[in-house]
């Protein structure tokens, strides 16, 4: 609801401002909004994530001017916004490579690599920067925990990006990477 008032607020501006300048106002707004509360959303069902990209498909619309029934999807490519699954993605790959570079919390440096792991002879997948993804029982709420989701998300980045030397790097290769599986069919 708060995003749709930030949009008829920003409607009023809208006949003032040329498209650059509007879309300066609605990233800020929008996307702050909706990625405060994302991080919670990971393995919730799909109906709850609807409503959230339905928030980020009316800023789009609004930044452009376009209709509620016109396309949407070559307009979140040409501002290069993810889709909601992509953000949620995101955000917790970052804060895996920051828990993983202590970086991080100390309260969220609970993944550990495969070669860190004592008792374990090294592996050849403990060069490549996997990390041990928790036992936990698919019926209860401990899937959806931090440990168990980011090393799955951590665990399926090619090895490059996870190998990245540094965090503007990696956030960089990650957002190109999400962005490629989220609109496969456009070239970047």
């Amino acid at each position: 609801r708060r995003c749709f008032a930030a949009f008829r607020q920003l409607r009023q501006f809208l006949q003032f401002n040329s498209g650059g300048c509007f879309r300066s106002l609605v990233v800020p707004l929008i996307h702050s909004r909706l990625d405060c509360g994302n991080f919670v959303l990971v393995g919730s069902p799909i109906y709850r994530q609807r409503l959230l990209q339905s928030v980020l498909n009316a800023a789009a619309r609004l930044t452009f001017r376009l209709r509620r029934g016109d396309h949407i999807t070559d307009v979140l490519a040409i501002l290069h916004w993810l889709r909601i699954p992509e953000r949620i993605d995101y955000k917790l790959a970052v804060m895996a490579y920051r828990s993983l570079h202590g970086q991080s919390p100390s309260y969220l440096d609970v993944l550990r690599r495969l070669s860190v792991q004592p008792g374990r002879r090294q592996l050849r997948s403990s060069t490549s920067g996997r990390v041990e993804v928790p036992r936990h029982r698919l019926s209860t709420i401990g899937c959806r925990s931090f440990p168990v989701d980011a090393s799955l998300i951590w665990n399926s980045l090619p090895a490059n990006i996870q190998l990245s030397p540094s965090l503007s790097m990696f956030r960089k290769q990650l957002k190109t990477f999400l962005f490629r599986r989220s609109f496969p069919d456009i070239i970047i």
